[in-house]
Parts: C-alpha cells; sequence; structure tokens
C-alpha cells in the first residue's frame, strides 16, 4: 500500500499523487539519492498479483530503460518491495496531449505537425532499438510546461496485450491498428498507424471511427474506409490529408514503412503544406493491365536470351526439377512471410496445396528422361559426400585433430596472437599482483572482503583462473583481504566532488579522481565508484571516483528562426535537437515582421549544445507615434455659425483620425478650460459641435387690438472643425 510521506527503496520518497490509468498509480516523489524529483508509476493490486505479467513488465521496462531521447519520457529505475511493483521515470510537468486537444477544440495545422514530428522522433529512436510502443494515443504523449512533447509508456503496452489485458484497462479502442484489433501480429507500422489516429485527431478535434462497443470501433478500423480529414475542416492542406490517409492504410504495407519516411514529409509540410509529394500505392492500379512498348519488348528478349543460355549451363537437370525448385522457393518466400505476419494455419493449408499441385501438375506434362534423372541423382550423391567432407576437415582441423605438435607439449604458452597466459595470484600481495597484470595487458579491479585467513592486502582469489588463456585487456576481478576488521566504504554516489573527498578521507581513506560523463548525474557530482558503497576495505585504500561531466551531448547548429511564425520556430528547433526558450514581443521597424520572428538569441548556424534553450522575439510591428493635445476650446465663430449665441447648451465631442473619442462633454460656458491629451495615436482630429439655435420671438397684435409674443424657430446644428495635434 502507497502511502504519502512513504520512501520506496530507502530512496525515493513519496510526495504527492499525481494521476491515475487503468494499469498504475503515478506518483510525485523524491530520489534522495540524486536530489532530484521524479515520478514513481505503481502497478494496480490486480496487475502485481499476476507474476506472468510482472514479469513481462519488468523486462520490458528494463528495455524501455535503455532508450535515452528528448521526446521520450525516460525510464530510470525499475523495481518491487513488499508486492508494490513499481517503476521510477523522469518527471515532467505538463498535460497530456488529450486534454491539450481538448482544451483548444481542435490545434491549428502547423501546430500539429510540430507535435507529430516531435512524437515521430521519439516513436523512431525506439523503433531503432527494437522497442515497439503498440498503445500510440494522445494519453500518453506530454506536452512540458517548456512546449517538449515527450511520449511516455514504452513498453508496458506490451507487456499488458501479451496476457489479454481488456480493452478498457489497455487504453482506448479508438487507436489501434486494423492488425491489433484482429489479434494479430504487430510491428513498427502499427505505431504508425496509431501515429495517424493521434495526428487525426488533432487537426479535427474528433476520432475518426466511434461506436457504442469496443467492438463496433475495432471493427470499424478493420473494415470500414478511413475517412478524410478535410470532410470535417475544410482548410487542412492536400499534403497534410494525404499524410494522415497514408499513415492509417489498412494493409501495412500501404503506410510509412519507417518513422524515418514519416518525419521526412511532416517536415516537408511544414514547409510546403500546399504541394502535392505524399504517394501511397493503389492496389488497383498496381494490377492495371499495362502497355507493353518497342523499349519493353526489347528487355524482354534480352532476358529471355539470358534464361535460355542459363539452362544450356544446367542442361544435365530436368525442367521437372527445375519447376519444383522454384515451386518450393516461392512456397518458402510466401511461409517465410506468414509467419513475420503471425502465421495463418489457412494460408499455411493452402501454400501446401499449392505446392502439391505445381509438383504434380509438371510430374505429368514432363516429358523427362528416366536415364537422364538417374544420373542427375547420382551426381548429386557424390557432390553432397564431397562438401560433407570437406566440412568435417575443417572442423577437425579447427579442433586441432591435424596438429602435428606433442599433446605433451606445454600448452600454457600463448598459443594465440591477442591472449596472455594468467599468473598465481592467491596469496600474495595486491599491489605486486596489480602492477604483473598490467604489465600483461590485463586490468585489475579490486573487491575487498573481510577475512580471518588471510592477512590484510593479500589476494584471496580472481575471477581468473590461474594458468588459463585470457584476451588482452580483459578485467580481472581481485577478491582481496580486508583483514578482519575492514572499514565500510560510504556510499559517495550523487555526493558533490567535495563532499564525497571529505566523507572518504574522514573513514581513513585515500582518493583517486577520474572524470567521464553520466546522463542523470549534475556535474561535479559523483555518479561511480570503486569499491562500491557498503564494501568493506582495509583503512587507507584507494577509492577511485567517477566525477561526472554531466551528460555526453554532440553540438548541434542553430536554424535560422527570423521571419518564421512562433510555431514554425518551435517545429525548427525541435527538428534540431533544440528547445525553445522565452519568447518577447517587441517593435520591429519592418512592417513585414508583425507577428513573425525579429530576432534570436543565437546566431544561425551557432553550434550549442543538444537541449540547448533559444529566446526568440516575435514582432508586433514598428514602434508606434504618439501626439497630445493641450488647448482651450473656442465656441463657434460668426465664420462657422452666425447665428450661434454665447450661453447655448453645446454638446462638445473630440475624435481622433482612428476613430478614438477623446473628448464627450457639455457646456454653455466657453471657452473650455485647457484639455491635457495624451497618448494619441492619430496625428489629426475633429471637434464636433452639436447644439440647438432659437430664433429670435416676436410680439403679433390681434384684431382684437390684443397682442400675442411669437417663439421664433428652433434649429439644430452640428460644426466639425479640424484640430491637428502636437508630437509627444
Amino acid at each position: 500500500m502507497i502511502r504519502i510521506g512513504m520512501l520506496i527503496s530507502d530512496r525515493y520518497e513519496i510526495l504527492e499523487k499525481i494521476g491515475t490509468g487503468g494499469m498504475s498509480d503515478v506518483y510525485k516523489a523524491k530520489d534522495h539519492k540524486l536530489n532530484r524529483f521524479v515520478a514513481v508509476k505503481v502497478l494496480k493490486q490486480e496487475f502485481s498479483e499476476n507474476a506472468n505479467f510482472v514479469s513481462k513488465f519488468r523486462v520490458e521496462a528494463q528495455a524501455a530503460a535503455g532508450l535515452m531521447h528528448p521526446n521520450i519520457v525516460n525510464v530510470y529505475d525499475v523495481g518491487q518491495e513488499d508486492g508494490v511493483h513499481f517503476i521510477v521515470m523522469e518527471l515532467v510537468e505538463g498535460i497530456t496531449l488529450k486534454k491539450y486537444i481538448e482544451k483548444k477544440a481542435r490545434l491549428s495545422v502547423k501546430e500539429a505537425i510540430s507535435i507529430a514530428i516531435q512524437v515521430s522522433m521519439g516513436i523512431e529512436a525506439a523503433h531503432n532499438n527494437h522497442i515497439i510502443h503498440r498503445d500510440i494515443k494522445p494519453q500518453n504523449i506530454i506536452i512540458s510546461k517548456d512546449g517538449k512533447v515527450k511520449v511516455t509508456d514504452f513498453g508496458i503496452a506490451k507487456a499488458a496485450t501479451s496476457n489479454t489485458i481488456t480493452s478498457n484497462v489497455m487504453g482506448s479502442v479508438h487507436y489501434t491498428s486494423p492488425e491489433q484489433a484482429r489479434g494479430g501480429y504487430s510491428d513498427e507500422k502499427s505505431d504508425i498507424y496509431s501515429l495517424g489516429i493521434t495526428f487525426f485527431e488533432m487537426l479535427t478535434g474528433r476520432v475518426p471511427f466511434n461506436g457504442e462497443t469496443t467492438v463496433a470501433i475495432a471493427i470499424k478500423h478493420i473494415q470500414e474506409d478511413m475517412p478524410s480529414p478535410r470532410e470535417f475542416v475544410s482548410e487542412i492542406p492536400y499534403s497534410v490529408e494525404q499524410i494522415v490517409l497514408k499513415c492509417t492504410q489498412k494493409s501495412p504495407d500501404r503506410r510509412y514503412q519507417s518513422m524515418s519516411e514519416l518525419i521526412k514529409d511532416l517536415k516537408y509540410a511544414l514547409m510546403n503544406p500546399d504541394d502535392d509529394f505524399v504517394h501511397i500505392d493503389d492496389p488497383d492500379e498496381a494490377g492495371a493491365t499495362k502497355t507493353v512498348d518497342d523499349a519493353d519488348v526489347s528487355r524482354i528478349k534480352r532476358q529471355s536470351q539470358r534464361r535460355e543460355s542459363l539452362e544450356d549451363s544446367v542442361s544435365l537437370r530436368t525442367e521437372r526439377e527445375v519447376l519444383r525448385e522454384v515451386a518450393r522457393k516461392e512456397n518458402a518466400a510466401r511461409q517465410g512471410q506468414g509467419q513475420r505476419r503471425q502465421k495463418n494455419p489457412r494460408q499455411n493449408r493452402y501454400y501446401e496445396n499449392y505446392d502439391d499441385g505445381y509438383d504434380d501438375q509438371y510430374a505429368e506434362d514432363s516429358d523427362s528422361d528416366p536415364k537422364m534423372e538417374k544420373i542427375t541423382t547420382i551426381l548429386a550423391v557424390v557432390a553432397a559426400v564431397l562438401i560433407g567432407l570437406i566440412v568435417i576437415f575443417l572442423i577437425a582441423k579447427t579442433l586441432g585433430v591435424f596438429d602435428p605438435s606433442d599433446d605433451n607439449d606445454t600448452k600454457t604458452e600463448e598459443t594465440t596472437k591477442g591472449f596472455v597466459t594468467m599468473i598465481d595470484v592467491v596469496g600474495r600481495s595486491a599491489d605486486d599482483v596489480k602492477k604483473e597484470l598490467i604489465d600483461l595487458g590485463l586490468t585489475p579491479e579490486i573487491e575487498y572482503e573481510e577475512s580471518s585467513e588471510y592477512a590484510e592486502g593479500t589476494v584471496m582469489r580472481s575471477s581468473v583462473e590461474s594458468g588459463s588463456s585470457v584476451e588482452e585487456g580483459s578485467n580481472v576481478v581481485l577478491t582481496v583481504s580486508a583483514g578482519e576488521t575492514g572499514v565500510e566504504v560510504p556510499d559517495t554516489v550523487g555526493m558533490t566532488e567535495a563532499e564525497a573527498v571529505s566523507t572518504l578521507v574522514n573513514k581513513g581513506f585515500t582518493i583517486s579522481k577520474t572524470e567521464g560523463y553520466d546522463q542523470y548525474i549534475a556535474a561535479g557530482s559523483i555518479y561511480k565508484q570503486s569499491p562500491e558503497g557498503g564494501a568493506k576495505a582495509p583503512a587507507g585504500t584507494s577509492i577511485s571516483l567517477y566525477i561526472s561531466k554531466g551528460p555526453e551531448t554532440s553540438k548541434v547548429s542553430v536554424p535560422n528562426l527570423l521571419s518564421q511564425d512562433e510555431e514554425t520556430a518551435m517545429a525548427l528547433l525541435a527538428e534540431n535537437g533544440l528547445e525553445l526558450g522565452s519568447v518577447m514581443e517587441v517593435n520591429y521597424e519592418d512592417p513585414a515582421y508583425e507577428g513573425l520572428v525579429c530576432s534570436q538569441s543565437y546566431a544561425p548556424g551557432t553550434y550549442l549544445d543538444a537541449g540547448s534553450k533559444v529566446d526568440i522575439s516575435i514582432s508586433i510591428g514598428p514602434i508606434q507615434s504618439t501626439y497630445k493635445f493641450t488647448d482651450t476650446i473656442m465656441a463657434p465663430t460668426a465664420s462657422e455659425d452666425p447665428n450661434f449665441k454665447l450661453g447655448t447648451m453645446v454638446t462638445i465631442t473630440m475624435t481622433a483620425d482612428d476613430g478614438t473619442v477623446l473628448l464627450s462633454t457639455q457646456t454653455s460656458s466657453f471657452p473650455i478650460a485647457e484639455q491635457n491629451i495624451t497618448g494619441i495615436k492619430s496625428e489629426s482630429g475633429t471637434i464636433l459641435f452639436q447644439y440647438i439655435n432659437q430664433g429670435e420671438s416676436s410680439v403679433v397684435t390681434n384684431e382684437d387690438g390684443t397682442t400675442t409674443t411669437v417663439e421664433g424657430e428652433s434649429e439644430s446644428k452640428e460644426i466639425k472643425r479640424s484640430v491637428t495635434f502636437v508630437a509627444e
């Protein structure tokens, strides 16, 4: 039972649970030996109790531990404690591709291609090491916080599929290849199919086949035509559509035959998405009737003449034998293909019958001469006897049967160039023995062991027996007495050089140092020691410390990222083994660079360590000039409106030429106090005055002598005044 805070293997402290899956739970842990954070994947109870599954799981996980690639979640350790089986992996902070797709609904074409390239590079590294994933899906692809794409769970799928784990545990059937759905043989091209389905989902936000049950979905993978991603997203380029369709062909022979082929097309599609360069084999076209031109006729005639010449040279063989041999070879070739694709009993019976029918047909039609057949049989027997005698002679010569030298001659002399004779070392001083072994061209290694029989520093036994012949350069392990009270050697792996030296010197040991590269131990820390920690050795023994210089990486060239968008730049860096660092938005004078990379932290062609980060700047366009308005606003003038009267309520709106409203107010008192408006992005604008002019009232005398006051007519007025702003 895993508990927060517990220590596994006296090394991994469980900190928190960070995920769960069909077969395992994942915890964040701290590796106290190497002082780093790791992910610990713990098998669930039902699988831990399956001995067959656990055995296969350990073998596959150990194989995956040999994979080291920036696009793979690396496996560090495999173990078990108190019935709990676990693997220790690289801790990647990020989200799965599945959640990323759900978050964005669907990805842009360039982003999908970039992710597909990185996934393909990781899978290619595994295939080059003869490891097939068998469960490629978005849930097993992680995008880290720094944009790195990593594939996880290598090796686990094979262990699971070999133990008939149910599909709901094994992951989604939505991504399985037709040959996997049939329960047949799967190889590298099965991973290519699953990646094609994943690519489809990145582009469209959905899987191509769905159904109510896993069986229904599996049948669709086997029988139904693959839909085009352009049916769901019309702007997907033609070349990208063809890459998806080629990856997901029903027949493995019609898919990409390797990850390198797929990566090549993906990179080309990233730069030339509208080109028609993806070739998918058409079985109807391959089997169609073809016309034969004059050149073909000439070639056929030449082949016919060579065949007739060949028949003349084997005139002793009958037509029947030749045809039988052809049939046997054809049958063997077909059966070999059948074995590679999981032997099919029905196919085997077909080829057996085909072979028999082929022989019988030509046995009945042949007009062979019985005497000639007898001569041929005799010659075949004689040839077989001669070959057998030659083989026996060669074997006997190798074993020394024909060696004329006396058997009693000394055999301890060096008889083969590059081999030496092992000396007698037991009971002798370890220092003397080491010197002699080095002089012989051998490499001595010392192991200490407490002993009351042998004096301290005396060799008790050797990994190579005295008098035996040993190839030069071989390692010879000497077990040396540490006396009755040997000192336990501290384990310094993971310590800094200063810490390790201090610890060992305090125990009475002397130090010898060697530098070397290590993938996981930081530079300046100890990645190996000899004798190992926990061994017993006499005080004063020299302990060899191997000091890490960090991972051994080859230099890679920085690509030209200028004028590329951010997604393309990230893809180009990934292709070259580099990572995208910080991204800054800056002003850049050339408007053509707006939205594109305008500078990079390392010049194109610069050589960096693989995995280095390259910072880029994205242009947000030229620096924008700004203006200000610092002035009073006067009332409409007589030239603008001779009827305007002071005291009239006026609505005033100041607008820049780019449509930005700078001022909106009402007043009946002019002039308006000085305004101070800054940050205006246009050089000029307008001031709009809106008000109502009221006409003069008049007095009218009625017929009865009374008077009436008549109000003047009102008139709505709008006056526009142009204004020029001052540069800031």
